[in-house]
């Protein structure tokens, strides 16, 4: 799943991303692929993204309560290793204009952690695959690149929540779609999905809702699959496509930079029928996860975490407050 992903003006316009590779680090939302990026800023009728990797983060202050509960081991180091997945899609992960220097709002969450813990950021690039080893090494402190809470992974790591795990639904902004929310609202549409992804799984569960309840299954009484994001948008703004089910941070990023070309017209949570959280990941017995919670509840107090959300356009997965080890995604058979 090493296909780039290549820009010339407007970033989502020209996205070539593997939807496998939108599937969550849980199955649900964007993860692994490989990105690269122009030094123009977008600027469609909204949001403007730089992608210089002069990035100008936003910063927090040192919070005491949180730097009281850091293990002396990384305190005492005065630095905050963090790895992320920087071939990630936009606007989570991806490399500036450089190609070598790591941007998006995983970044800049992890600024913000390091600050509030008065530590230097050190960002380490790790592909997905990578990052349980690169945590179980002692290589880095945590992970902070769209990691889903589980059951599962909580056997073995800890976990800072901070981000909502979404799914969205988008369609032309010319479309007569004003919302969906249920499985009605798709009734009839023809419906773009990825293949293998979780967010197919739920499309197929509420087509069949709906076949059950007497009502439209969704036109061709199928999906139509798409393996390249560039794919979906054509789509979508062709009309070939009434809407595409995907992780909401990509779509909330093409909706947020080209508002005149497309919208989202509904979220729901990537584990639905359950709630999934992200989270940054420490290693269990590492006494790190207090410590990163703190830090970031701080980030949520002074309003820098809505900031960052707000400078990537994913205002709309913001939580109320971060926990440690919040409940997570049942273990599958």
């Amino acid at each position: 799943m090493n296909v780039p992903f290549r820009r010339a003006r407007l970033l989502t316009a020209i996205a070539v991303v593997p939807l496998l590779a939108l599937a969550a680090c849980a199955g649900s939302s964007a993860d692994d692929d490989p990105a690269a990026a122009d030094s123009t800023p977008s600027k469609a009728a909204g949001l403007e993204i730089s992608t210089s990797p002069d990035q100008d983060r936003i910063h927090t202050t040192v919070a005491d309560d949180a730097v009281a509960l850091l293990p002396a081991k990384v305190k005492d180091s005065g630095v905050f290793k963090v790895a992320t997945t920087a071939g990630a899609a936009p606007p989570l992960g991806f490399l500036a204009d450089d190609e070598k220097t790591p941007i998006g709002n995983e970044t800049d969450i992890a600024q913000l952690v390091a600050d509030a813990l008065g530590l230097k950021l050190e960002l380490e690039q790790k592909a997905w695959a990578d990052w349980p080893l690169a945590l179980q090494s002692g290589d880095v402190d945590a992970v902070i690149s769209n990691v889903t809470v589980t059951e599962e992974r909580k056997e073995l790591y800890d976990f800072s929540s901070y981000r909502n795990d979404q799914l969205g639904w988008i369609t032309s902004a010319n479309s007569k779609i004003k919302e969906i929310k249920e499985p009605k609202d798709i009734a009839g549409l023809t419906v773009g999905v990825g293949s293998g992804t979780n967010q197919e799984k739920i499309l197929l569960a509420w087509n069949e809702e709906n076949i059950k309840n007497g009502l439209e299954p969704i036109k061709g009484g199928e999906p139509e699959y798409y393996e390249a994001y560039s794919d979906v948008l054509l789509a979508v703004q062709s009309g070939r496509l009434d809407t595409y089910v995907g992780p909401n941070a990509s779509l909330a990023y093409s909706a947020a930079t080209a508002p005149d070309q497309y919208k989202v017209v509904g979220t729901l949570n990537g584990g639905w029928p359950l709630t999934a959280q992200i989270a940054v990941a420490t290693l269990k017995g590492s006494d790190l996860a207090p410590a990163v919670t703190a830090a970031l509840q701080h980030a949520f107090d002074d309003g820098t975490y809505k900031q960052v959300l707000a400078r990537w356009g994913l205002t709309a997965e913001a939580i109320e407050k971060p926990e440690t080890n919040p409940p997570g995604l049942p273990k599958t058979e």
